[in-house]
Formats: structure tokens, C-alpha cells, sequence
């Protein structure tokens, strides 16, 4: 008897294919001696709409809610009911013994293939493929200590009770606000607590008073100092005329070195990344939102093979991870690496609890690049980039410390206390795996700046040179970026409106709010569903986002909820709670919510709305902003009509080389740029062809080609062939 193994995706089903020798092409499927490999396309099955449940769900009517279906269907997606026709078939053949779960490992993982088993009514015996990179070497370990499919039961009812409370409570509140404020209004456990946090953080700014703060430098002995506050230990003081004062009483007076303390001190490498930490450093390095980053290293995980996977939440890896770790080293000891690394791989390789811990190791450990032999001129420029940033932070952890010797000398004139500070570098350690200087976690922003200092003995005086005053503006807290909206939904704590610990235990436990894999989706949404835009990197609720706060039920936009619901879910998956009594505590909270909103009494204003009617329908349209574009959309939600006003483009201006928009006007696209600077289309490629930019890749190959043909062809010049036609008789 064979087994069949279902992948999650086509290029994961291929290696797999090619590791067990399944050579033989089937629709849907590879087959070999042992095993027949076939794949899912993400979900091919998942619950079914409303309407599948009663005729009366297709019309959206607020008297119809709540829709709480007895028991929840299963349907085929139609785009990818192909596939699994195919899937099922290979499920029933007669040759099939047993099923091999082979989808990523975790908890949607799980529910794509269960979920096809289910709906395919099969009870064969299951057994689960649990690895964190699919490397050939990976495959076949895991091959060889498959799991009994049992052991994910849990994990697979967790999953099952998430999708069906994330549709019960999610499609009626959307329903009963969309339905009783007549607009496209939607929310969640997740992407309404998100708003919530934008809008208070939007608050915070409106409501900030900046203050005028002074503070002190005077030059001696060839060193700047800076006043400091005896009793608070500040450098700021609100007090101007305190500082004024001070100005006058130091006038020709001398400092006096109070004390000169030296100490040897050594900062640590910043924790292996989690995709949460990777997608922060890619948003505040290259600008990359969340989803882009995860896109990229899905395709260096599944295409290139090189780093494992991506959707984790630990930053820690495994014991028996660790006795790998040289493998890797060589692996990865190509082009910039290769002296970093191969050094590392010849010695002897120390570990230590700050990265390999088994306790903080979840469903799979921290991104680290694999054993697969690295090919850096096979990656785009973006993963490249990605993958600089995991290798550079791995390689870091296996260094040893920064070591620096820290000399803080303080100095006393006219009654006030001075400080000077300053660095001197003993072992650069886990710093010399980056090619800049990187910011460390732990550094504050400080008024006394780091100098080389001379060397100086307590009791010492030296005559003032110059005083200077110094003054500044306190500043508002900053917009949310992606980076520091990301930071802010893995630990919400902050935006809690009850300080109660067991909750705050459980939010920190179960990752705030969303997963590693949901969060890049969850910002897409909002900027998709126009209830956030972006002002350059900053990121504001929209008009729309700030009606919907007002109208939904004030559970909905605490992180509180989703804690509550992750804390569950885990009990759920570790055997300790059973989801039908998780499931009926959901139904009951669906219908006070729906009740909720039928019983409010506010309203919802359009106030984007534009003269320009839509050629569907004849109503007014909405202008909206999109994440890199303006749009507008009808106002009807049953219409759904939309049109690109402009987008942002990388197209570079050539006067302030800023990225310009392409405005959709008349018969051909324009660019505008915020300098004032336009160029129509055709005029843009005109130019780009003279400057040498309109090469494509088929007039690459070709002048490699002749350059080729040329190298192999006999050695010849002008001189040669005028010298040929010579007749020297």
C-alpha cells in the first residue's frame, strides 16, 4: 500500500515529490514506488457563506440577524475546485493506505488539511510530517519520524473553533453595522482593537501641549559638558531663568573634577528574529510593509530554500537545532559571509541560553538559514535584502559580546554639577557581523553625547571657554509606521483600558493581538477596506474608521477580547478546555453584540463624497485613499464599482528624484510629482530609453551572447583585417 501526501503549495509538493522519488506525473499529483504526492493551493475548502445556510441569508437584512447556523458547512472554493477534485481522487484510491499531512506546521496548517479530508468524507489512517524547513536533508528526517496524526487532534479542533467564532462574530457585526447605517462597514476581534489603538494614539498627539525645555554645554579643558540636575539627574529644566542666571554666575569661573569613574562594560547581540521582529527591522530599513516582507521570505523559504520558517513566533531555537549549527554556518559562507562565517564554522561553535532555549521554542523555532548551499546571484534585489538581515542577525548571536569601556567624569561650577561621557571600544564582538553601526534595543535618546575624552584626575580645574544655552520643544508621541504599529499589536498592554494582570499575563503569552502569520494580512485589510491611509510612512485612520469606532460595540475594540480568545484557543489545543464549550460561549456573545448594534442610536456621514456620479449606478462617488493609491469607489456597497484616480509610482522625478504619481487622465497617463514637475507617459519611456533604462532582460541576453561568440571566436582587431586586405605581393 502507498501513502499519499498532501502539501500546502505546488513548490513545497515538488521537493517533497523529488526527496521520495515520485517521478511519475498524475492530474493534481506526482506518483513513485512508495508514495503519491499531491498539494492544496492554501484552503480548498472553508465554511460556507450565509446563503448556503438558508435562502433568506442572500438578502442583507437586519432582521435576519443573528445567523447562527446549527452546524457549520464545509464548501469547495470554487477557483480551486479543480484541485481538490483531483485531491479527493487520489484520496480513494484503493492502493492508498494512509495519509501523510504534510501542510505547514501549525495551526492553519492543520485546518487545510483536515478540512479536505473532511469534506472528502475520508477516514483513512493519518500521519503528520512536523518540520521547519524543507531542505531535502529535512524531508527525509521527517519522513523518517513521522507522527501519529492523533497528536494534532487538538491543535485541529483550536483551529476549527477559531474560523468558526472569527465567522460568527465577525460576518454578523459586519452584517448588522453594514445593514443599519446603510455603508460598507466592517469589524473584528483583531482589526477593530488595531483601529482603537491608531485612534488613541491620534488623540494623544491632538491633545499634546509641547513645553519649552533649556538645558546647558560649556567647553573645558578641551571637553564638552553638560549641566546636569543634582536632585533628578536630568539634563532638561523648564526653568529658563534659572539657566540664565546660572550663564552669568559661571562667567570667568572655573570647573572642578568632582570624579572620573571608569567602567568595563559589554552589550549583548540582539535575539534571533521572530517574523514579527524581521518585518519591524524591514519596514524602518527598506520601507517594506508587512506583507511584502512576508512574501519575500515565503519565496526564500519555499523557492530558495535557504532560511526556515517564516511564520514563527519564538526567537529562541531548539537544542538539537543548535548541534546543526556548524552546517548552517558553512552553508551560508558565500560572497559577504564568507569570512564572517567560515571563521565562526572552524571554531568551536558556543551556545548559551540568550538563543537556544526548548521551553521558548513553540511550533518552530526562530528564522535561521538552513543547510541548503546559498546561490546569491539566483535572489532579487528584495530577497537579498530579507535575507542579509537574518543571516547578519544570525550570525551575530554566535560572536561574543561588545566589549567597551564606559568613562563618565562629572565636574562641579558655581554649585551645579557637569557631565562629560565617553566610549573606548575593547572588542567589537557581535558588531563586526554588520557592515554599519546598528541600533541597540536598549538605547535611550540622551542630551550628553559620547567624546573621546583625555585623560583627567579628580580635584583638577579647568577654566571655562565657552558657555552655550541649549533649548528644545517637548514632542508628541509619534504616528504608527508599520514597524511601530506591529510592535504595538504584539504587545497592546499599553491600550488596555483595565489593568487587570491575569489579562495582561495572557497578552503577552499568546502574542498580543493576531498571529505572526495574521498580522501583515490584517493591516492590508484596513488600508484595502479604506480605514487606513497612509501619509508618507505614517499610517491615520480614515474618516470612515473614525464613524465606525463611535458605532461598534465597545467590547470589539479592546485587546482584552482577543486575549481572552487566544487563551482559549491555546487551552483548546493543549486538551485543557473543549471547543464546544468555548463555541457556546461564542454564540451567546454574538447575539448581545447584534442586539447591541440594532439597539444604537448613532449615525454614519460620508464625507468623502465627490460630484462625480458612478456610470453603474448613478450615485455619488467616494474618494478614498488606498495604501499606494487614490481611488473612487461608489457609495453603494451592493454596486461596488471603483476607479483608479492615481497611484505612486517608483518612477523617480529627474528634478528632485522623488517617487511620482501616475494620474489616469484623458488618453494617456500623466506623472506628477509633488514638486510640480509633469511628464506624460510616452514622453517618460522616450526619455528612460536614452538614458539607457529601457533595456529589457531578452536585449541583456543578446549583447551576452555576442559578447560570448566574440571571446570564443579568433582573436581579431581593426588593425588585423586592415593588415588582411593588404596585397603585399
Amino acid at each position: 500500500m502507498k501513502s499519499l501526501v498532501i502539501a500546502e503549495k505546488p513548490s513545497v509538493a515538488r521537493d517533497i515529490a523529488r526527496v521520495l522519488h515520485c517521478q511519475k506525473k498524475l492530474p493534481g499529483a506526482m506518483e513513485g514506488q512508495q508514495y503519491v504526492v499531491t498539494w492544496a493551493l492554501g484552503h480548498l475548502v472553508t465554511l460556507a457563506d450565509p446563503e448556503e445556510y438558508d435562502k433568506k441569508y442572500a438578502q442583507w437584512n437586519l432582521e435576519a440577524l443573528p445567523m447562527l447556523p446549527q452546524k457549520m458547512q464545509l464548501v469547495v472554493i470554487k477557483q480551486t475546485a479543480k484541485q481538490f477534485k483531483d485531491v479527493k481522487t487520489q484520496l480513494f484510491r484503493k492502493d492508498i493506505g494512509q495519509i501523510v499531512i504534510a501542510t505547514d506546521a501549525g495551526r492553519e496548517g492543520e485546518l487545510v488539511a483536515r478540512w479536505i479530508l473532511e469534506k472528502a468524507d475520508c477516514r483513512k489512517p493519518v500521519k503528520r510530517l512536523w518540520i521547519s524547513s524543507v531542505t531535502d536533508k529535512a524531508i527525509r528526517e521527517g519522513f523518517a519520524h513521522l507522527k501519529d496524526g492523533k497528536e494534532y487532534n487538538n491543535l485541529y479542533a483550536a483551529a476549527v473553533a477559531r474560523a468558526e467564532a472569527d465567522w460568527l462574530v465577525g460576518i454578523n457585526a459586519t452584517r448588522a453595522l453594514t445593514c443599519k447605517y446603510n455603508a460598507q462597514l466592517s469589524c473584528g476581534r483583531v482589526q477593530t482593537p488595531t483601529l482603537a489603538m491608531i485612534a488613541k494614539r491620534e488623540e494623544e498627539i491632538r491633545k499634546f501641549k509641547p513645553e519649552e525645555y533649556f538645558g546647558m554645554n560649556l567647553q573645558a579643558g578641551k571637553v564638552s559638558w553638560t549641566w546636569q540636575d543634582r536632585k533628578s539627574r536630568g539634563t532638561r529644566t523648564f526653568q529658563k531663568e534659572r539657566m540664565e542666571e546660572l550663564r552669568k554666575k559661571l562667567g570667568g569661573q572655573k570647573l572642578t573634577i568632582l570624579s572620573v569613574e571608569k567602567a568595563a562594560k559589554k552589550s549583548y547581540a540582539p535575539g534571533l528574529y521572530d517574523l514579527t521582529e524581521l518585518q519591524r527591522d524591514a519596514n524602518k530599513r527598506f520601507g517594506y510593509s508587512a506583507k511584502e516582507t512576508l512574501n519575500i521570505m515565503q519565496r526564500l523559504y519555499e523557492n530558495h530554500k535557504v532560511l526556515t520558517y517564516p511564520r514563527t513566533d519564538s526567537r529562541y531555537i531548539s537544542s538539537d537545532v543548535a548541534e546543526t549549527l556548524r552546517e548552517r554556518l558553512q552553508a551560508c559562507a558565500v560572497g559577504p559571509y564568507r569570512k564572517m562565517a567560515g571563521s565562526l564554522a572552524m571554531k568551536p561553535i558556543r551556545t548559551n541560553s540568550s538563543f537556544v532555549d526548548n521551553k521558548k521554542v513553540s511550533d518552530h523555532h526562530a528564522i535561521i538559514p538552513t543547510e541548503q548551499f546559498v546561490q546569491l546571484d539566483h535572489m532579487t534585489v528584495d530577497e537579498r535584502r530579507i535575507y542579509d538581515l537574518a543571516v547578519r542577525r544570525f550570525l551575530a548571536v554566535l560572536y561574543p559580546p561588545f566589549e567597551y569601556e564606559q568613562t563618565t567624569m562629572y565636574g562641579e561650577s558655581g554649585g551645579e554639577t557637569f557631565t562629560a561621557k565617553g566610549k573606548i571600544v575593547k572588542n567589537q564582538g557581535w558588531k563586526a557581523a554588520y557592515e554599519s553601526p546598528v541600533d541597540e534595543e536598549d538605547e535611550e535618546e540622551s542630551d550628553v553625547r559620547e567624546q573621546t575624552l583625555p585623560e583627567m584626575k579628580k580635584g583638577s580645574s579647568f577654566p571655562i571657554e565657552s558657555i552655550k544655552l541649549t533649548s528644545g520643544k517637548t514632542k508628541p508621541p509619534a504616528p504608527f509606521n508599520e514597524a511601530t504599529l506591529l510592535s504595538a499589536m504584539e504587545n497592546p498592554v499599553k491600550y488596555m483600558e483595565s489593568r487587570d494582570a491575569k489579562a495582561i499575563k495572557t497578552l503577552g503569552e499568546t502574542g498580543g493581538l493576531g498571529t505572526v502569520a495574521t498580522r501583515a494580512d490584517i493591516i492590508d485589510k484596513l488600508f484595502h477596506t479604506f480605514l487606513m491611509e497612509k501619509r508618507g510612512k505614517d499610517i491615520f485612520i480614515t474618516s470612515k474608521a473614525k464613524q465606525l469606532l463611535e458605532l461598534v460595540p465597545e467590547d470589539l475594540k479592546k485587546p482584552e477580547l482577543t486575549a481572552s480568545w487566544e487563551m482559549k484557543l491555546s487551552g483548546i489545543a493543549k486538551g485543557t478546555m473543549k471547543k464546544e464549550n468555548f463555541l457556546r460561549n461564542i454564540r451567546e456573545y454574538t447575539q448581545e453584540i447584534v442586539g447591541e448594534i440594532k439597539t444604537g442610536d448613532g449615525t454614519f456621514r460620508h464625507e468623502n463624497l465627490t460630484n462625480k456620479k458612478c456610470p453603474v449606478c448613478g450615485k455619488r462617488m467616494l474618494a478614498v485613499n488606498g495604501k499606494n493609491s487614490k481611488m473612487l469607489v461608489c457609495q453603494d456597497r451592493e454596486c461596488g464599482h471603483r476607479e483608479t484616480v492615481s497611484r505612486i509610482t517608483n518612477a523617480r522625478c529627474p528634478k528632485c528624484h522623488k517617487k511620482m504619481e501616475m494620474f489616469v487622465k484623458g488618453e494617456e497617463e500623466t506623472f506628477i510629482c509633488a514638486c510640480g514637475y509633469k511628464e506624460k507617459l510616452s514622453a517618460f519611456k522616450s526619455r528612460r530609453e536614452k538614458e539607457g533604462a529601457g533595456v529589457n532582460k531578452k536585449d541583456v541576453q543578446r549583447y551576452l551572447n555576442k559578447q560570448k561568440k566574440e571571446a570564443e571566436a579568433p582573436m581579431n582587431n581593426a588593425f588585423a583585417d586592415a593588415f588582411a586586405k593588404l596585397n603585399l605581393k
